[in-house]
Order: structure tokens, then sequence, then C-alpha cells
């Protein structure tokens, strides 16, 4: 009789993470902002009621957390005890399936809304007094996009923004033709780039850029910078090196450091290599981001098209954010509450 209640208690014992989530996050607050961004479906024509939109807040975070597709994730909710307390569908009958899940995400690229969450789960980071500290690092990575297989008539006509004639509309819906290729440490890689900015104290996304794989970092670099940061401090890589954009962002009060790279015939003087090993110490924290971004599956996309790449990659580090503000509030990191 008292078997469900027995494994909730020991469940809880055991150490629940998504009830860690339930504590700390106001998921009532990050469906008011999308409802605000995207509003729910008229009613007018009848039918069954959408489910609320708390629930799909939930069900996308579970989703970008553990890395499912969506029929995988209509089977853990129906499977799964924990995803099921998480969601308040414990006691449900109807449960969203892999249609409820795709409208959702579809209603809000249709308004724009692709940022709410990830703007919204910030929010809710400076409601817990983790603003952003210690200086900026600014670093990007490349996300890999499923390959595309395209004649070389067809890459041409692609490559001049244009639709092959012969292509149907269902063959046009399975191409990606904003993903490009590009070459990193002598390896090709096919997809999109993802421009991040952490703070370096508590290791926090605060602003992200996606863009097609061939652009290179530094064009992005502007839109990524923080200005809410309580230091001046920033760090980047040697791919970010511009001496016109360093004197005017000096001039615009920060301190700018970015790692020096040698140039043909002129190798770096040894005071530069103690400076680049100085600011490495520093700017490696970012990297601990995109580690943790491609343990919850955040280095590869079920996705076509760059407007969806950015809504993916914007759900994956609103989670990567929320998740890391149950990691910082279990630790006990002070705040700046507690200053």
């Amino acid at each position: 009789m008292f078997a469900a209640e027995e494994r909730e208690t020991k469940l809880n014992k055991l150490g629940d993470v998504l009830q860690i989530l339930e504590k700390h996050v106001d998921f009532a607050a990050l469906a008011a902002a999308i409802d605000l961004a995207a509003p729910r479906p008229s009613r007018e024509r009848g039918g069954r009621p959408p489910f609320p939109t708390e629930i799909m807040v939930r069900t996308l975070l579970l989703q970008q957390l553990y890395n499912l597709s969506d029929e995988q994730l209509e089977f853990q909710l129906l499977d799964r005890l924990s995803f099921q307390r998480f969601t308040g569908l414990r006691h449900s009958s109807p449960i969203p399936d892999r249609t409820t899940f795709w409208t959702f995400r579809e209603r809000l690229m249709a308004a724009g809304a692709s940022e709410t969450l990830f703007e919204a789960a910030n929010r809710e980071l400076d409601k817990h007094g983790y603003l952003a500290r210690g200086g900026q690092i600014i670093d990007a990575s490349i996300v890999p996009a499923p390959k595309q297989h395209l004649h070389k008539d067809e890459k041409a006509l692609i490559k001049e923004q244009a639709t092959p004639i012969d292509w149907s509309p269902a063959k046009r819906r399975q191409k990606d033709i904003d993903a490009t290729w590009t070459k990193k440490h002598g390896k090709s890689y096919f997809g999109y780039k993802l421009s991040a900015n952490a703070d370096n104290r508590y290791k926090l996304i605060r602003k992200i850029k996606v863009s097609t794989a061939s652009e290179h970092d530094t064009l992005h670099m502007d839109e990524v910078l923080d200005s809410f940061n309580t230091r001046r401090d920033l760090y980047g890589d040697k791919g970010y090196v511009d001496k016109e954009r360093e004197t005017r962002l000096n001039a615009a009060g920060l301190r700018v450091q970015l790692q020096r790279k040698a140039a043909k015939g002129k190798p770096l003087s040894d005071c530069q290599k103690r400076r680049n090993t100085r600011i490495a110490k520093t700017r490696a924290r970012v990297e601990q981001v995109f580690a943790s971004l491609e343990q919850m599956g955040g280095k590869g996309l079920r996705c076509i098209g760059l407007d969806r790449a950015t809504r993916q990659l914007n759900f994956k580090a609103a989670a990567y954010n929320l998740r890391r503000l149950c990691s910082l509030k279990t630790c006990e990191i002070k705040s700046a509450f507690a200053f």
C-alpha cells in the first residue's frame, strides 16, 4: 500500500537533483516570461486545452539536462518517477507527447522568443544574488550539425543564398543551408559556432551568440560583452586580438587581457609568454563551462537551420545556468547578498 511513498522517500535520501531545482528555481516566473513573449494560443476553435506553460518549461529543462530526443522525453515522462514528480504529472493521465514538445518550441520561435528562457533564467540568478563578478571571459566553440550531402552545383547555389529549383518543400525542410564548414587544428567541422561570455567568479553564462561555423570568433565579441560585470577585466584567447578594438574597449573603461600570438618570423618574447600563461590560468575557467555544456549534449544539434540552433543553444545555456545555480546553493558559495 505504501510502496510508492517509500520509493519517493528513498529517492529523496539518495539525492534527487530535480528536487533541488524545485527548491531554488521559480518556474512560475519562467513560465510567465514565456507567456508574455509568446502568448498561449487562442481556444476559439475549441479542442483540448494546451498543457500549462510551466509544465512545458519543466519538460524542456529535462530535455536539455539529460540530452533527450522528443521521443525519449515522452518515454521517460511515462516511465520515470523523478520526471513525473518534477513536472507535476505523477497522477495525471494525459502526458505531453513528442508533437506537443515540437509545437511548444515552434511557438517560441514564431514569436521571436528563442532567447526568453535564457534571459528569464539569468534573472533567477540575480534574485539569488549571483551577479556577474570577477571579470568576464569570452570564448567560442564549434557545435557540429548533421553533415549535408550536396552536389557541386547545389553548393554553389546555396553559397549565393539561393535554393535549387528541383528541391521539393519536403527536401528543403531536411537540408540545413545555414550551417557551414570550418577548420580547427587541421580538422574540418560542419555546423555552427557558440560564442559565450562567462563571469570569472561563478562560471555562469551571461551572454551568448550563435552563428554559422565559418564566421570568425572575433566578429561577435562586442555582442557578448557584459556591461553589468562588477569588475573591468576582460579575458580572451589569441583569436580575439584586434588592436583597434582593444584601444576602443580600454577607452571605454575595460582592462582588456587577451593572449598574444606570434607573427610570422616574429616569435613571442619571454615577457609575452609569461603574460599568456598568467591570462590562461583565468581564461581556462570558460573551458569548464563549455565542457559542462558538452556533457549535457551541447556539442550536438537535433535541429535544422540557424534559428532553431539559436533556440536550442539558448535553452541549453539556460539549463546549464539553473543547474549551476543549484550547485552554488548546495555548496553554499556566497552570493552578493552575503557580503
